[in-house]
């Protein structure tokens, strides 16, 4: 197996909710597991500033709109191919079903559509970034 495609298998793992990820490739077999909190001594709750939800502030607040959150952990691709114009840009009217991004998860590519009709007015994340489920993509009004 691909030592890059094991790396993002190792990365979806750690980003997701999911405990552990088992994948069979022809005669190839993987298996990754995070460590159990469960099953580990309690340890008391510390406050961290680095592992508060960074997204949250980097919402603009003097942007009306509504976000449109990623359905998925995957990597964000604004274009169908780094080839091809994006699908979107600030400014850009959009109707429900219109098609934003694409986010790659597990070799799938998954075409991630309007909720609603609108006009972009800020894209959010890099593309070629990793995103988690509900990190807001782009703020539509």
């Amino acid at each position: 197996m691909d030592l890059r495609k094991l790396k993002k298998l190792i990365d979806l793992v750690e980003t997701s909710g999911i405990s552990e990820l088992e994948l069979t490739e022809g005669e190839e077999k993987v298996k990754i597991s995070r460590n159990n909190l469960l099953s580990q001594p309690a340890q008391p709750i510390q406050s961290h500033p680095q592992l508060t939800n960074p997204v949250e502030t980097e919402i603009p607040a003097a942007i009306d709109g509504d976000t449109i959150n990623s359905p998925m952990v995957g990597s964000f691709y604004r274009a169908a191919s780094p080839d091809s114009s994006p699908f979107v840009d600030i400014g850009s009217t959009v109707k429900k079903g219109d098609v934003l991004c694409i986010i790659e998860a597990m070799k799938l590519l998954n075409e991630i559509e309007s909720e609603n009709d609108g006009k972009i007015k800020k894209i959010l994340v890099e593309n070629g970034q990793p995103v988690e489920f509900g990190e807001p993509l782009f703020i539509i009004g």
